[in-house]
Order: C-alpha cells, then sequence, then structure tokens
C-alpha cells in the first residue's frame, strides 16, 4: 500500500535530553576543559532583514541558502527568521490562516503584502560578547535553540553562533568513541515522492523537522529541506506553478520535484567521526543511515552530533 508518510515514535533528541535533574547542562569535564574563546565560533557578518521587509524579500534572501535571518532595527536585533517559519506561513502550519483569511489564498499577495514582523520568532536566545563558548553551547541546550545572537552591553547585534558552528569546532579538539546506531535517532519520519508538497510541510512543522527524507517504497530516493521549499518560492519557480494564483496549485506539486537527490550516507556500523566528516565535507547538516540496498535505518543531524559531542567526548 502507498503510504503518504509515516509518523513514528521520534528517538530525536530534544533539549531534556541534555539537562541534570536540576536543570543544569550535562556536559562532558571535556568541553569546559576546551579552548572556550568566543571568536573561535563566531560569525561577524550576519544576515539581516527589516521587520517590515515583505515575505516575497526574505524568501529571495533565503533562497540564496540563508537557513535564517535576523529581523534588526538599526543593529539591535527585534526577531529571527527561519526557512521553518516560511514552511509554517506557506502552508504547513497555522500561520497558514494569515494566507487563507487574508489574502484569499493568493500567493503573490501573501507574499508581497505581509510583513516579516509577522511570522518572526520573538523570543530571542542571546548571549554577551565576553561570553565563552561553553555559554553558548549552555544557552542552546537550555533553550533548545540551534541559532544563538551575540551582543555587546547596548544590546546590539556582534555575532551569531549556529549548531554547525559549534560542530564544526568541537569535531577538532573532542571524539566520542561513539559508532553512528549509537546516534542516530530512529525510526524517521518520511515523505512518499509523490506526496504533495503541502502534505510534506504539514508533516514537517508537525512533526517539528527541517527536513524528510524522500521514499519510493521502502527505498530512499532524496531529501526535502525546509531551505528548498523557501528556494522554491524565493526562486519564483513557485509562480510559474499557478494558473489563477491560488497558492494551493503551487503546493500539490510532488515533493519529488524540489527534493535534493544528491543524497549522503552512512552506515549505521562506522564511527561517528566518519558521519561527522561527510556533513562537513558535503557542507549538509545531516546525513542518512542506510543499508546496502538503500533502505533507511535512521539519520544522524547536526543537533545529534553536538548533543554526543557535548556529553560523551573525551580529547583528541
Amino acid at each position: 500500500m502507498t503510504h503518504s508518510s509515516r509518523k513514528p515514535t521520534s528517538r530525536r533528541i530534544d533539549h531534556y535530553r541534555w539537562l541534570r535533574s536540576d536543570g543544569t547542562p550535562n556536559f562532558s569535564d571535556h568541553i569546559y576543559r576546551a579552548p572556550s574563546e568566543l571568536q573561535l565560533v563566531v560569525k561577524r557578518e550576519v544576515k539581516v532583514i527589516s521587520p517590515s521587509a515583505t515575505i516575497m524579500k526574505a524568501v529571495e534572501e533565503m533562497s540564496r541558502s540563508f537557513r535564517s535571518l535576523v529581523v534588526t532595527t538599526g543593529n539591535r536585533p527585534l526577531g529571527i527568521l527561519h526557512a521553518s517559519n516560511i514552511v509554517d506561513y506557506l502552508g504547513g502550519g497555522s500561520l497558514f490562516n494569515i494566507v487563507e483569511k487574508r489574502y484569499g489564498l493568493n500567493l503573490y499577495s501573501a507574499l508581497e503584502r505581509e510583513v516579516v514582523e509577522t511570522i518572526m520568532v520573538r523570543r530571542l536566545v542571546q548571549v554577551p560578547d565576553t561570553a565563552k563558548i561553553v555559554n553558548v553551547l549552555e544557552a542552546m541546550a537550555v533553550t533548545g535553540s540551534g541559532v544563538v545572537l551575540v551582543v555587546n552591553k547596548e544590546g546590539g547585534l556582534e555575532g551569531i553562533v549556529t549548531e554547525h558552528d559549534i560542530v564544526v569546532y568541537l569535531s577538532g579538539v573532542v571524539s566520542t568513541g561513539l559508532i553512528v546506531k549509537d546516534v542516530m535517532s530512529a525510526p524517521v519520519a518520511v515523505i512518499d515522492r509523490k506526496s504533495s508538497l503541502k502534505k510534506a510541510m504539514e508533516e514537517m512543522i508537525t512533526q517539528g523537522f527541517r527536513r524528510l527524507p524522500v521514499v519510493d517504497g521502502e527505498v530512499v530516493v532524496g531529501m526535502l529541506t525546509a531551505v528548498d521549499i523557501v528556494r522554491y518560492f524565493g526562486s519564483h519557480e513557485a509562480f510559474r506553478r499557478t494558473i489563477t494564483g491560488n497558492i494551493l496549485e503551487a503546493l500539490s506539486i510532488p515533493a519529488e520535484e524540489i527534493m535534493s537527490e544528491n543524497l549522503v550516507t552512512v552506515r549505521e556500523d562506522e564511527d561517528l567521526a566518519k558521519a561527522v566528516q561527510e556533513m562537513l565535507s558535503k557542507n549538509v547538516s545531516s546525513v542518512l543511515v542506510t543499508d546496502e540496498e538503500g533502505v533507511l535505518k535512521g539519520i544522524v543531524t547536526e543537533r545529534d552530533v553536538l548533543y554526543a559531542l557535548s556529553t560523551s567526548s573525551r580529547r583528541l
């Protein structure tokens, strides 16, 4: 029987797994002993956008492979816009009610007339520019956020640190001795290649994932990410898929039409270090765990790796 999606009980790491019973992070001692200057991980050039900018401008900017935009007035951060917020707004979640009720499902109006401030995340996770790397890790662990802003004493934006930045750094100073199976999340929520884009977007928001493996039967044939969906709209390809301008026409295409077919895979018995190396060398945020026949066994994300490096590590 053909399935549109599967909703297994996920083993995905949530931020409570990082915490002891007293609410403090359960980090390895080696994390506290590693060099901890913030400049080792912070990005000083931050992609920002005005709260009054249109959603269209945001998706055009994000389609250039930015997963998040910091929303600022002057140099003061007001919010952050993630690719997942765009997915929510354009069909995946409750924000789609705005498109339905305010714009009558008109794709152009929903993009050109609504502003970033409406859908941005207002709860910011910040550390002062005097903080150490471990303080950033603590902020990520306690809040579950994968993005931490660095601000000066006046509240001005000085930089940004992401999960990816921390993984790059920690993978060079600590190791875990773990294999892929110890860290991977399984079973994995997937979407059938013929399922509609809207179905995939709804699955992402409902499950809280930024990516969905795309399958043909039991075999993985691609990966659909929130950034792929943003790029579909930001490149204006979505407009070419509508006749009447109704966004539901653009959302009716099968998931396989915008998925990436360049899969990065590992085996479950391989060393976790290989999975990390594959992530970094291929510049991807996850690797799929498959068997010899291409059947999906699990997934390893940057969050999974960050958790492993932070809690089960030893110095290199």
